[in-house]
């Protein structure tokens, strides 16, 4: 007589062996499916490699490739020679003057304009060029995990369709497919009531914020910012002209109290806010401040720009709902990131906004990108609607959380007492202060000795702060042990020079 379990397992699981999708794919989503359903509950024990391969009539090493699977997505745990136990995980942005050419320069290409224009400080590049092994950043995904070989596949499988010739020859629908399903999803994951209507696709979050700048700044209008804030965000927006003030932040986020004290109803723009996670310092706003801040808004005739850089790399509990799921009111610009697990090519912008706003913006989409990429939408698409998505983000988040709990043991050892900081719930950066203070810049310097490179954007040093945002998520944990010992020697050196 089977066990129950196997009982189960052999009523629910079907596959096609005919399908694109690899089989073990196919039978780990339905375990899946059944867990979530409440068919197999946490801690029950599945069968052995053995015992499945015969029910379901197909090779011991697809079910060992099954349970591999389900253990990288963190829903069942594998304990040499017990067996493997159902678990269930929580879900959790001057002029120049022409020089004339000598005779013999006559074959050598300009290096100047031979008339003026407009350069812009504003937009100077903040990329630094370096030669050594390791580097920290802001909180960039690793592009090594990437599912290289599956989207090789879905991509060549999309280019042989000849439906998207028809595409590419007709005039752009106001409502694509990809808009349509995109909504879809986030609805379904942000708690949103959005129509395609209220939506825009972009190639980036930064060209998101531009597109969004060039529609509410006009030269000299106030832009309110936190007192530490993103330097890309902040770059945009003077670009489009606007006066930046900053607003104090502290462990409940942005302070809503101080925007009352010090501006009235008219002589504020646009207040630009992190929906998880306050870039750079991690700290996350209130839920009462998120409501004092919407009612704000509706008082003084301000816009909400609400940057949701990280949203799918939760790994404790589940994310806040965004400001825009309960925005009533119009108020809220929702910025976001879809597809963060993928290769950045095929990464997408997205705005949620009212639909007289988002319709503007969609000319000035047209001026920037009109033809789009027919191709990635496509894919893209299938990804959601086949649930591809929601499997890479779940692998990766259990990735990433093992790598934030191996710096926070490594901080442990090596700078307990000197550095403080604070575990942030989901993010791909933790915000360190140094006490005491020491020179950021000479850190610098030291860390390039010992082959590691600190970008002079993660650094914050005023009077107040000593402090650096360290992005991890692009290191495996024994990049993360080795640049910890890096940044250690460079520290020692500082702190004794």
């Amino acid at each position: 007589m089977n066990s129950p379990v196997v009982d189960i397992l052999e009523q629910l699981i079907h596959f096609d062996k005919s399908d694109t999708k690899p089989v073990y794919i196919q039978i780990a989503q339905q375990v899946i499916n059944a867990i979530q359903r409440g068919y197999l509950q946490k801690g029950v024990v599945l069968p052995g490699s053995r015992v499945l391969s015969k029910t379901l009539h197909i090779h011991r090493n697809t079910v060992v490739a099954v349970y591999d699977e389900l253990a990288s997505q963190g829903w069942v745990e594998i304990i040499p020679n017990k067996g493997t136990f159902v678990l269930v995980p929580e879900q959790t942005t001057v002029a120049i003057k022409a020089t004339s050419h000598h005779v013999k320069q006559a074959y050598a290409y300009s290096k100047q304009t031979g008339f003026p224009f407009q350069s812009s400080l504003n937009l100077a590049s903040t990329s630094q060029a370096t030669k050594a092994r390791y580097s920290i950043n802001d909180g960039k995904p690793d592009l090594r995990l990437h599912p290289v070989h599956e989207f090789s596949r879905w991509y060549s499988a999309v280019m042989k369709r000849k439906s998207l010739v028809s595409k590419w020859n007709t005039t752009p629908q106001y409502v694509s497919t990809f808009e349509t399903q995109l909504c879809n999803y986030l609805n379904a994951t942000r708690g949103f009531h959005i129509k395609p209507y209220n939506l825009i696709s972009t190639r980036s979050t930064e060209m998101s914020l531009y597109i969004v700048s060039q529609l509410l700044v006009k030269q000299g209008d106030v832009v309110l910012v936190g007192n530490l804030s993103n330097y890309a965000a902040n770059m945009i927006f003077q670009q489009a002209g606007a006066a930046i003030k900053t607003v104090p932040v502290d462990a409940n986020g942005l302070d809503v109290q101080y925007i009352k004290r010090h501006f009235v109803k008219g002589s504020i723009r646009s207040v630009y806010v992190c929906a998880h996670r306050h870039y750079p310092t991690t700290q996350t706003l209130s839920a009462e401040r998120r409501l004092e801040l919407l009612e704000l808004a509706k008082a003084y005739e301000f816009a909400i720009i609400e940057d949701d850089y990280d949203y799918d790399f939760q790994f404790n509990g589940s994310a806040m709902l965004p400001m825009a799921s309960a925005d009533a009111n119009g108020v809220v610009i929702y910025l976001g990131k879809f597809g963060q697990s993928l290769f950045p090519s095929f990464q997408t912008g997205f705005v949620v906004a009212p639909e007289n706003l988002i319709s503007e913006a969609k000319n000035y989409l047209q001026l920037l990108d009109r033809q789009g990429d027919v191709i990635q939408e496509q894919m893209l698409t299938e990804l959601i609607s086949e649930g591809e998505i929601y499997r890479l983000m779940k692998k990766n988040i259990i990735t990433y959380k093992e790598r934030r709990d191996c710096l926070y043991k490594c901080l442990e050892i090596n700078f307990k007492g000197v550095l403080s900081w604070k575990i942030p719930s989901g993010g791909l950066a933790i915000w360190l202060q140094f006490n005491p203070k020491i020179s950021l810049i000479k850190l610098v310097e030291e860390a390039d000795k010992n082959d590691l490179y600190i970008p002079k954007t993660i650094l914050y040093q005023d009077k107040n702060t000593c402090a650096i945002r360290f992005g991890f998520g692009h290191l495996n944990e024994e990049e993360i042990e080795r640049v910890i010992k890096k940044l250690k020697k460079a520290y020692k050196a500082v702190s004794l020079g």
